[in-house]
C-alpha cells in the first residue's frame, strides 16, 4: 500500500471502503497526512473506528450505498472487501468508484487473481472473485486502467487501477 499511496497527491482525500476499525489501513493513510473517509456496514466496526479516529468522517452503510459517493476522492482503497460482495455488486461498486475519481485518481483493491468462490472463514458467507480478466474489463468499461498487480507473501492479490 505504501507504493500506491506515494502516487497520491499531498493531503489527498481517500475513501476507505470496508474500513472496519480503521487499523491498519486508515491509520496508515492518516499518518501519511491524507484526509480519510471510512465506510463499513458493521455498526460495531464503525464505533471502534470512531473511538480511534474521532475527527475522521465515517459512515455505517453498505459500501455500495455510501453517501460519500456524492463527492470526489483522489484515491479509493478496498482491502479485503470486493470478494465479500456478490458479482453484480462488485461491478456496480467499480462504476461508483470510477465516478468519484478524477482523471489520475487511483484505486487499490484486493481479490484473488483467479475466478473462484469459497466459504469465507470470518463470515461463513460465500466469497466470489471475478478474476483478473473480469476485473480488468470491468475497470476499462468505467474508464479506468489496471496499472499493476502484486502478490504478497500471504497470497493476497492487489489490483492497482487509475482513472484515465
Amino acid at each position: 500500500m505504501t507504493d500506491w499511496s506515494q502516487k497520491l497527491p499531498d493531503r489527498a482525500t481517500v475513501l476507505d471502503l470496508g474500513c472496519g476499525n480503521g487499523v491498519p489501513i486508515s491509520q496508515a493513510l492518516i499518518e501519511r497526512g491524507f484526509n480519510v473517509y471510512g465506510v463499513d456496514a458493521s455498526a460495531r466496526m464503525v464505533a471502534a473506528f470512531r473511538a480511534s479516529f474521532p475527527t475522521v468522517p465515517v459512515e455505517c452503510a453498505a459500501v455500495e450505498d455510501s453517501d460519500f459517493f456524492g463527492r470526489t476522492f483522489d484515491g479509493v482503497v478496498a482491502w479485503g472487501l470486493f470478494f465479500l460482495l456478490d458479482a453484480e455488486v462488485q461491478r456496480r461498486l467499480i462504476a461508483k468508484v470510477a465516478a468519484v475519481l478524477p482523471s489520475g485518481g487511483r484505486l487499490l483493491f484486493t481479490a484473488p487473481s483467479e475466478s473462484c468462490s469459497w466459504a469465507d472463514a470470518m463470515t461463513g458467507r460465500t466469497s466470489i472473485s471475478l478474476g483478473y480478466e473480469a476485473y480488468r474489463k470491468a475497470l476499462e468499461a468505467e474508464g479506468m486502467s489496471l496499472v499493476g498487480t502484486r502478490l504478497d507473501e500471504g497470497e493476497n492479490h492487489y489490483y492497482f487501477a487509475q482513472k484515465t
